[in-house]
């Protein structure tokens, strides 16, 4: 169940401005140290190219406009949508990566255990595992979190020089970037767009047509787009 916080959208708004600021003015440099000091690398072990690893692979919208020119079909509504008005009509932030029906839920563009787009790959699929965003730990302390899946994959400890440490650093900061300003844009839309057909969220409409989509009834998603909504109909 996703209970999406009381918390008026426009201080929601603030608080992620206030993120943005913060990452802002976090250095470079130290975030440079961090990876010089994990020195991951790749083993091709495919792991973080699948939903059982790794989630789902949110899209930025140039993203969405790469896919959409490589294979339309490779999209989908990202899942988990942010809210529910009270017509039973979700709304999610973006789209993600369609995922193939196998066990492990792996990326539509993977076959083999390798990328058949990876010269043309998103991305958050460059800078993975690289991150920089403040989220809590097992205990709920909240700091900055550079590395996804410490340990769990690929190999640590290899030399990576300053000049790649660097490029790295600024390619992920730039990717923080654009995604808190989509989720800042995403609020901003949805705020207007709720205030001009007097919607609001309804947590028990969403529970209620959430467990309808599980047993089989479709839904409608309004998916947040290079600035505006899309309209989809789910069926589980």
């Amino acid at each position: 169940m996703v209970i999406v916080s009381l918390i008026a959208i426009p201080y929601r708004i603030a608080a992620l401005t206030l993120e943005e600021h913060a990452l802002f003015e976090y250095p470079i440099e130290r975030l440079a140290d961090v990876i010089r000091d994990v020195g991951f690398r790749c083993t091709t072990c495919a792991k973080c190219c699948t939903r059982a690893f790794n989630g789902h692979v949110f899209l930025l919208d140039r993203d969405v406009s790469a896919v959409r020119e490589i294979d339309p079909t490779a999209l989908e509504p990202a899942p988990d949508p942010e809210f529910c008005d009270q017509n039973g009509t979700f709304y999610v932030s973006g789209y993600a990566l369609r995922v193939k029906d196998d066990t492990k839920g792996s990326c539509w563009f993977l076959e083999n255990d390798r990328c058949r787009i990876y010269d043309r790959r998103f991305a958050i699929c460059r800078i993975y595992p690289y991150m920089l965003h403040r989220e809590p730990d097992e205990r709920g302390k909240v700091d900055w979190r550079q590395i996804s899946g410490l340990d769990r994959h690929g190999e640590y400890g290899a030399e990576i020089t300053d000049g790649e440490c660097l490029a790295i650093a600024r390619e992920t900061m730039e990717y923080e970037h654009a995604f808190l300003a989509h989720q800042i844009a995403f609020l901003e839309c949805l705020h207007e767009y709720f205030t001009q057909h007097r919607l609001r969220h309804v947590q028990k409409i969403y529970d209620d047509h959430m467990r309808q989509y599980r047993k089989g009834a479709p839904v409608t998603v309004m998916v947040y787009t290079d600035g505006h909504f899309e309209k989809h109909l789910l069926n589980p």
